[in-house]
């Protein structure tokens, strides 16, 4: 049924109702972006951007600026280490994921670094991180804000001022970056200066998008590119730590394909399908988003049900990921599932699709993907992941996004 529903889509799906986001927006005098835009605004800034980075090719660009994030990450994960008794053990590497994940972002939305990683943050840095936590906190609140009537806000103000003052907070951070980056372009131009870079430069030298939609589309890329990332690396760790016996198998693979020693490109990772399979496999289990929406665009059949036009249903996800007759042994990590056997063997499952299908799908997914393949690859090459006393059972919970319900604390023990 899912299937059958997203396949039907037309040029420009309706996800959900976003009316606190449009509100905000209208309040403000702030643009909507490709999260919150709908209908042919929406579509005339997909295929700006989807020129940019939703092609493989186009990230592989990005493989030396995430290369260096990630060199940072293995040093923060040895100094946290060495903070232990045992000097191995990370405890809430979400945490960690979660700053890995901003600086690799940042890294490209931006093209600057944000020290996310430094043993002293940035103030300005600091003050983002707070606001985008903040914002993640509000998705719970975010909709009982939009539904509470406007004459009842004097009576329970908190929610909605928390939601504004939260995006208030993400656009100025953006709002920053893409002025500074603007000044360094006039400039570069002012002195007659070659004027080179990557994605930013890319789209404030074509004045494709206004500034305020910019603004807005900086911001909402972040905001949808930190805590997914940091949350799917934090559960990948986690898996791999408990199947020891298939992470010697990626990490043989590693060795085999690439070797112990060299720095993974983007190029390197079609050449690990186990790589890609555990990310794959780690999204069945633990889908970010673990649901999503569609408004229906026609009067359609489903599941002998007459849907009207305009009614709004919800795709589940996590249900279908855990279903028995899409995946056998369900509730078993097994990468295996998604390997290819055959040159015609093609593994395509509507039962997990956690960046979406079709022309809505996830825009960032490749930068995602690069960010969580390059991560994994160095990691396993560094460390053997392995249990700790400290490593509790953790389930999953749903905080707007599908996250861990409580920290995930492993060693990173040497390989020798």
């Amino acid at each position: 049924m899912v299937a059958q529903v997203l396949r039907a889509e037309r040029d420009a799906p309706q996800r959900a109702n976003m009316e606190s986001w449009q509100e905000y927006r209208d309040l403000r005098g702030r643009s909507t972006g490709l999260i919150s835009a709908e209908g042919k605004k929406w579509l005339s800034m997909r295929s700006v951007l989807r020129q940019k980075i939703l092609k493989p090719r186009d990230v592989f660009v990005f493989s030396g600026g995430v290369n260096e994030v990630v060199e940072d990450l293995i040093k923060r994960i040895n100094y946290l280490r060495s903070q232990e008794d045992d000097g191995e053990t990370v405890t809430n590497v979400n945490d960690l994921y979660f700053k890995y994940s901003m600086e690799a972002v940042a890294t490209i939305l931006y093209e600057c670094r944000l020290g996310c990683l430094n043993q002293r943050v940035p103030q300005q840095t600091l003050e983002y991180i707070e606001a985008l936590e903040l914002m993640f906190s509000m998705f719970k609140t975010t909709m009982y804000a939009g539904a509470i009537p406007k004459w009842l806000r004097p009576f329970i103000p908190k929610p909605w001022e928390e939601f504004c003052r939260s995006w208030d907070g993400l656009f100025k951070f953006s709002q920053i970056h893409v002025d500074d980056k603007l000044k360094e372009i006039e400039s570069q131009l002012e002195k007659g200066e070659e004027v080179k870079g990557g994605l930013l430069t890319s789209l404030l030298i074509s004045k494709e998008l206004s500034l305020e939609e910019l603004y807005a589309n900086m911001t909402e890329m972040l905001l949808a590119g930190v805590d997914t990332t940091s949350f799917t690396l934090s559960w990948a760790t986690y898996l791999l730590a408990k199947n020891p016996q298939i992470q010697q198998s990626v990490y043989n693979e590693i060795v085999q394909n690439l070797g112990k020693d060299v720095v993974p490109s983007a190029e390197d990772v079609p050449r690990l399908p186990l790589v890609r399979a555990v990310l794959k496999e780690t999204l069945r289990l633990f889908p970010v988003l673990p649901g999503n929406g569609r408004v229906m665009q026609d009067d359609m059949v489903i599941g002998g049900y007459l849907i009207p036009k305009g009614t709004q249903l919800a795709l589940c996800h996590y249900s279908t990921s855990y279903d028995e007759d899409y995946f056998s042994a369900a509730e078993d990590f097994r990468p295996s599932r998604w390997l290819r056997h055959g040159h015609l063997d093609r593994v395509e499952n509507f039962g997990s699709i956690p960046f979406g299908y079709g022309i809505r799908s996830c825009i960032g997914r490749r930068i995602a993907e690069l960010e969580i393949h390059l991560a994994l690859i160095q990691l396993l090459q560094k460390f053997q992941i392995k249990t700790s006393p400290k490593t509790q059972s953790v389930t999953a919970k749903t905080h707007g996004l599908l996250c861990p319900a409580g920290a995930i604390n492993v060693r990173y023990v040497d390989r020798v």
